[in-house]
């Protein structure tokens, strides 16, 4: 990829991540005609209403809004764990690499990572009960839960089906572990795969879900769970600083976001153009199963600097180049970064 350094500079193509997503006039307009209350004293009828919904979409009893996606993991995880628990994640997880290590610094959880070795972004349920193991003595770990992740960021939004859900659900009960499923892009999974959200829960005791990835929300996710879970989880999250007061003006948002859940096929379509323009071009790039496309190239960082130079922002992941493809990135502009890279030049 050659750059004319010289060439006029056009406005920046943003591939970094679909979190850019920013609320149109119309989630704005939501937002400012929201109906709010104090949800730390009472509750906030905007929030309880996307919380209700949330609930009945993830197929769990009960959910509770956070005001970001790594509140909503930390909740669930010192919701299940204790102090010196073992728990399993597949390697890359977000819970283990992107979240400062809140697992084991405030959850008090010993993480575990575990091969992808049943497919993209998921383990075999071999591995998890082999990596559960049995009772030893006291002074050994005592393995409690494994938490999965569906899409699976690092592995380029890799999508687990139903039936794989269901097997490492499964093997997790025989060995006696709780689930916790970090569905940050669960709804990305459930429209690459044509079925509900609540068919890739079952079975879980946890879930978290975000909606200001490539929704639009500025701010929210969830964490659900049963209803005993979420009685818990409310108490953490107060305890970690999550008890906003008109937190309706934020959830009005969410709900706004809920109804765009098939427009993300939209962003599948701009991934799938973006990969295949790239391997046009030579790259090394698979076909992305959702919104998330990885290139392997030689020196990531050069590469990083080279498609700067061209006015396309992308980031580093688990060693390739991430483009992540999302609602204010549009076809036109995919077809613009190719020709960029392409031409060696932005103007």
């Amino acid at each position: 990829m050659t750059v004319d350094s010289s060439s006029a500079q056009l406005p920046p193509l943003d591939f970094r991540s679909d979190t850019l997503t920013r609320p149109d006039e119309h989630m704005r307009s939501v937002m400012a005609r929201a109906e709010v209350g104090d949800n730390v004293i009472d509750t906030d009828p905007t929030i309880r209403r996307l919380e209700e919904r949330a609930a009945e979409v993830l197929g769990t009893e009960a959910a509770l809004w956070t005001p970001s996606g790594t509140m909503a993991n930390l909740v669930a995880l010192s919701t299940h764990l204790r102090r010196g628990d073992r728990f399993l994640a597949p390697r890359g997880a977000h819970v283990l690499v992107n979240e400062l290590g809140s697992a084991a610094w405030l959850a008090g959880g010993m993480p575990d990572p575990l091969d992808h070795d049943g497919g993209p972004g998921r383990p075999t349920p071999e591995t998890v009960r082999a990596a559960a193991g049995g009772s030893g003595p006291y002074y050994t770990l005592r393995t409690t839960l494994l938490s999965l992740e569906n899409t699976h960021n690092a592995a380029g939004g890799a999508v687990t089906p139903p039936d794989e859900h269901a097997l490492l659900v499964a093997a997790a009960r025989d060995a006696g572990l709780r689930v916790h499923l970090d569905g940050a892009r669960i709804w990305n999974a459930s429209v690459a795969l044509g079925v509900p959200p609540a068919a890739l829960t079952a079975g879980v005791d946890s879930v978290s879900a975000c909606f200001s990835k490539g929704l639009g929300a500025p701010v929210g996710s969830v964490v659900a769970g049963s209803a005993e879970f979420v009685e818990q989880a409310r108490r953490m999250r107060q305890m970690l600083g999550g008890g906003v007061r008109q937190g309706g003006v934020l959830a009005a948002a969410c709900l706004v976001a809920l109804d765009r859940v098939d427009d993300l096929a939209d962003d599948h379509a701009k991934a799938s153009a973006l990969a295949a323009g790239l391997r046009e071009l030579g790259w090394e790039v698979s076909e992305p199963q959702t919104n998330i496309v990885l290139a392997g190239v030689t020196d990531v960082p050069a590469t990083l600097d080279a498609l700067r130079a061209l006015g396309i922002l992308a980031l580093p992941m688990a060693g390739k180049v991430r483009f992540v493809l999302h609602r204010d990135v549009t076809s036109d502009d995919v077809a613009d970064a190719l020709r960029r890279i392409e031409t060696g030049t932005s103007a």
